[in-house]
C-alpha cells in the first residue's frame, strides 16, 4: 500500500515534473526533430540523386550517428567541444545532438520513401517540362514523405523518451527534475515510476495524433501505385 508521506510527495511532485516536461521536454522534441527532418530530407534526396562526393558524405554521416551511442555524442558536444573553445549552452548542445543522430536515422527512412515512388512519376514530370527539383519538390516528394509517415512518426515518439538523456548535460528537463526531488525525498521508485507515466502519457497523446493523420492520409486514395 502507499503510505500517505509517499501519497503526498507523489502528488506534491506531479506538477513540478509536468511543468518542465510540458515548458522543456516537447520543445526540445519539437525544434529537434524539425531540424533532424530538414536533414533527413536534404541528406535522402543527395542519396536518392546519386551525387558521387555529396552522396559519400551523406553516408559517413549516417554511419558515425547511428553506429555511435546518443548519449556518447551529447558527451562529445558538451564536455569536449570546450577542449576545442567551443562553448554550448545545454539546450543548444542537446537540440545539435537529437537533430543531427535524429536525421540519420530518419534520412534512411525518407531515402526507402523516396526509392518506393515509381520512377515513372519522374519520367512523367520531366516529360511535362518540370525541372528535377520541381518534380522532387511537387510530384515525388510528397508522395515519399506519406509513405514515411508512420515511421518517421514513430521516430518522434521515440525522441520524446531519449531527451531524458539531456539531463546528463544538464538540461532541467522532466527526468532532471525527478531526480532531485527523489533524491531530496529518498522516495525513488514511486518518483521514477510517476514521471514514466507522464512519458507514457506524452507518447500515447501523439500515438492517437499519428492514428487519426494516418487516417485521414488513407482517406485520399489508398497506397501509391506502380
Amino acid at each position: 500500500m502507499i503510505s500517505e508521506r509517499l501519497l503526498g510527495i507523489l502528488l506534491e511532485s506531479f506538477w513540478q515534473i509536468l511543468l518542465p516536461g510540458l515548458a522543456v521536454t516537447i520543445p526540445l522534441t519539437a525544434v529537434s526533430f524539425f531540424f533532424a527532418m530538414v536533414i533527413a530530407v536534404l541528406t535522402a534526396m543527395v542519396q536518392f540523386a546519386k551525387v558521387p562526393v555529396l552522396r559519400h558524405v551523406a553516408r559517413f554521416y549516417i554511419w558515425v550517428a547511428r553506429g555511435t551511442p546518443l548519449l556518447v555524442q551529447l558527451f562529445v558536444v558538451f564536455y569536449g567541444l570546450p577542449d576545442l573553445g567551443i562553448l554550448l549552452e545545454p539546450i543548444p548542445a542537446a537540440i545539435i545532438v537529437f537533430s543531427l543522430n535524429e536525421g540519420a536515422y530518419c534520412a534512411e527512412t525518407v531515402r526507402a520513401a523516396l526509392e518506393a515512388v515509381p520512377s515513372g512519376q519522374m519520367e512523367a514530370g520531366r516529360c511535362v517540362g518540370m525541372s528535377y527539383l520541381q518534380v522532387m519538390r511537387c510530384v515525388v516528394l510528397p508522395q515519399a514523405m506519406r509513405i514515411a509517415f508512420p515511421s518517421l512518426s514513430n521516430s518522434l515518439i521515440a525522441m520524446v523518451k531519449d531527451t531524458s538523456l539531456a539531463s546528463n548535460i544538464t538540461v532541467t528537463e522532466m527526468f532532471m527534475e525527478t531526480r532531485r526531488i527523489a533524491s531530496a525525498n529518498t522516495e525513488f521508485l514511486g518518483l521514477y515510476i510517476e514521471v514514466g507515466l507522464i512519458y507514457l502519457l506524452f507518447c500515447t497523446v501523439l500515438t492517437k495524433l499519428q492514428r487519426v493523420v494516418e487516417r485521414r492520409l488513407g482517406s485520399y486514395g489508398g497506397p501509391v501505385g506502380r
